[in-house]
Parts: structure tokens; C-alpha cells; sequence
């Protein structure tokens, strides 16, 4: 289990990872892994993580989507015993209209990533429109998300669960939980940040050894 770190902090102390999950998979020597913000109330997987905006559709590939997506299932399957109900979200607002809204990610990308995974037996839907996709039906009918960048999952996520969410690394061969937030320097020795995300993956990390 870690704790929040301050990325800036670390790029000047000399670190080149953007953070723990990239820095635990080239330690642990894997390839394929994905950040996952889960709680009682959502969870959402990310395509991307810590990549600016601008380039997130450069790093999308069918072969990134399709390896989040079995990560997803996987660790949903493991979770609920029994199969993973997985909403894939589009990347452009209204998951592109056929290209009009986009330059066709969803038609190049997303779409070839679906189709191979129920090829595989994953239970899908999507693209859907990130705008619909987290409603309160979609939520009870869905367990788990997969957002194509970092804020498209996190900010529904913080929204409902901040002070509960738990990050977890899929595809790594150890346990590894974190908070859901970062290190708030502006609460930092004044006795009033909020420890429960620290307990909930602590918690969440001794549930998963028991896995």
C-alpha cells in the first residue's frame, strides 16, 4: 500500500516515473497493467493516466483499450464471482456522431477494441457518450468503467466516493492499493486532512491478499 506523492517533488528529486503505478510495473517488469479508482459506489479503469490532454488520442491504441478492458473483467470477475458487467465510454462528446464530433477514435479505436473483447466473452457496452454513461440506472446496471483519460473517470468517481475510493494497479504480480488523492500541501501538518481513503486501502489491500 503508498501513500499520496507530490509528482513535481519527485521530478526534481530526480524521479522520471509520473508516478507509482509506472514506476511498481517497470519494477515488477510488466507491461500489462492499468490504474483502477474503485469503491462501493463506482469503479473506472483508465486507458491513459498521466498524459497531457492534448495527447491523450495519440496514446490511445485497440491494443491499450483491449488490455484495459481484460483487466477490467478480470479483476470484476474476481471481485463478484461471477461476470463482469463492462461500460466502455467513448472518448469525443457524443461518443464522435460518426465522425462528426471527432476524428473517428471511436470508429478506429474503441470500436475494433469491443469487438475482440466479446470475441473474448466479456460482457460490453459501449462507446457509450461519458455523458450519459454514469447516471444513476447506468451505475446500478454497470460494475465497473473504462474511461479513455484520467479525468473522465476520476471526476464522476471524486465526485461520488472521495473520501472512500481506493487505487488499485491491475495486472501487477503483487498487491498494490492507494489513496484516491493526492498530497494536499495545503493540509499538510495542520492535523485536518481526511484519512479515510488511507483506511480504505488498507482495507481493500488486506481484502485482495485474502483473494
Amino acid at each position: 500500500m503508498t501513500g499520496p506523492i507530490q509528482k513535481e517533488a519527485w521530478r526534481l528529486g530526480g524521479v522520471e516515473y509520473p508516478g507509482h503505478t509506472e514506476l511498481l510495473a517497470d519494477r515488477c517488469e510488466v507491461s500489462d497493467y492499468c490504474m483502477m479508482l474503485t469503491s462501493e459506489q463506482i469503479s473506472c479503469v483508465l486507458v491513459t493516466i498521466h498524459v497531457a490532454f492534448a495527447d491523450v488520442p495519440r496514446c490511445l491504441s485497440v491494443e491499450g483499450i483491449l488490455r484495459s478492458i481484460k483487466l477490467a473483467d478480470e479483476a470484476m470477475r474476481k471481485r463478484h464471482r461471477r461476470s463482469a458487467r463492462v461500460v466502455v465510454c467513448a472518448l469525443n462528446p457524443h461518443a464522435g456522431e460518426h465522425g462528426m464530433f471527432s476524428h473517428a477514435e471511436e470508429e478506429r479505436l474503441i470500436v475494433p477494441a469491443i469487438m475482440q473483447a466479446r470475441a473474448l466473452g466479456i460482457e460490453l457496452t459501449g462507446p457509450l457518450p461519458p455523458d450519459t454513461a454514469f447516471t444513476p440506472l447506468m451505475r446500478k446496471n454497470t460494475d465497473v468503467y473504462v474511461c479513455m483519460y484520467h479525468d473522465q473517470g476520476l471526476i464522476p468517481l471524486k465526485a461520488l466516493a472521495f473520501d472512500d475510493a481506493v487505487n488499485v494497479t491491475l495486472g501487477l504480480p503483487i498487491v498494490r492499493t492507494s489513496v484516491d488523492h493526492g498530497t494536499a500541501l495545503d493540509l499538510a501538518w495542520t492535523g485536518k486532512a481526511n484519512h479515510q481513503s488511507m483506511l480504505a486501502a488498507i482495507h481493500m489491500a488486506v481484502d485482495l491478499i485474502d483473494e
